[in-house]
């Protein structure tokens, strides 16, 4: 699928940090245009490579780039169903695992999927295709609702003065496209702070994205359950690129090499939990200057490593 275009983000720095072995089993969970799979799928050779996406775009291009490589099966699923697939695969163990949480090119650059404020589009942004999409969300949420995905996944201070005018606003009509959003938007905050900031539609569409592919408790469902499947040795490197995802993922990596639980005042451990990993890299890797000209899109990217013990 020649049109699905996803420039993989901090490539070499995911690599070198699955320290893939040619007879591993690594899992991408995040697939897209194959990027990041097709890199891990030639450095195997008795090894296995499992490429989940929930996009049906992204499962065509990732089968055709993935064409190629025998070792490589390539699934339509959400990264938070990942046990379930290994289950349905016969795998029980995997030596490493990535994530790419980030919008693919492709979404943002199609304008009839509906992501961007940048092209009018009917209002989807579904990466699935099914489902809830963001035009149920915007006309079919009440204030209380549209508040709290404004507040919670944008962190948007405006999120009242934007609800109420989608209230008004869907009194007269639906709001049916991403430019009328977007314009909308525009119209609900203060002058000031339209002129601050980047786009005033960006963290709205953040927010409506979020809620509608429930990413976030994905993400959580995934953190919750997936450590357990990697060996010892394993790694999980994990992309985020926002700070709700990055809190998720750096929360969840402190607990794994916490260890003990007991209150700090307890004179030895009677808890007897132990580490279960360790932080290949205690700040999170960034983008450096060669790809940040390359590709503005690496700018916010934070990748986390984790080994387990």
């Amino acid at each position: 699928m020649a049109g699905f275009s996803h420039r993989p983000v901090l490539l070499d720095e995911c690599i070198e940090g699955l320290a893939i072995r040619p007879d591993g089993v690594y899992v991408d969970g995040t697939a897209g245009g194959a990027g990041h799979s097709s890199e891990i799928a030639k450095r195997l050779t008795t090894g296995r490579l499992v490429a989940l996406d929930k996009d049906p775009d992204a499962v065509k291009a990732a089968s055709e780039r993935l064409a190629p490589y025998p070792c490589a099966v390539v699934v339509q699923s959400d990264f938070s169903q990942m046990n379930g697939v290994l289950d349905r695969l016969g795998i029980d163990g995997v030596d490493g695992i990535l994530l790419d949480l980030g919008v693919s090119s492709h979404q943002l650059d199609t304008p009839e999927r509906g992501f961007s404020y940048m092209h009018d589009a009917p209002l989807d942004m579904r990466m699935s295709q099914s489902g809830l999409s963001a035009y149920d969300v915007i006309n079919g949420y009440d204030f209380k609702e549209l508040c709290r995905v404004f507040r919670d996944y944008g962190e948007e201070k405006f999120a009242p003065m934007i609800a109420k005018h989608i209230l008004q606003t869907r009194t007269q009509r639906p709001i049916a496209t991403t430019g009328e959003l977007a314009t909308l938007i525009s119209a609900s905050i203060p002058a000031r702070a339209r002129r601050e900031g980047g786009h005033p539609a960006k963290r709205v569409f953040q927010a409506v994205r979020i809620e509608v592919n429930g990413e976030l408790s994905s993400l959580s469902v995934f953190l919750g359950e997936t450590f357990e499947r990697l060996r010892s040795g394993g790694r999980m490197a994990i992309i985020t690129f926002h700070s709700l995802e990055d809190r998720m993922v750096k929360q969840r990596y402190a607990a794994l090499c916490r260890g003990c639980t007991c209150p700090p005042d307890f004179p030895v451990c009677v808890c007897g939990n132990r580490p279960k990993g360790k932080l290949v890299n205690k700040k999170p890797i960034e983008a450096g200057e060669a790809e940040l000209a390359a590709n503005s899109r690496s700018k916010s990217a934070k990748l986390r490593i984790i080994e387990k013990l």
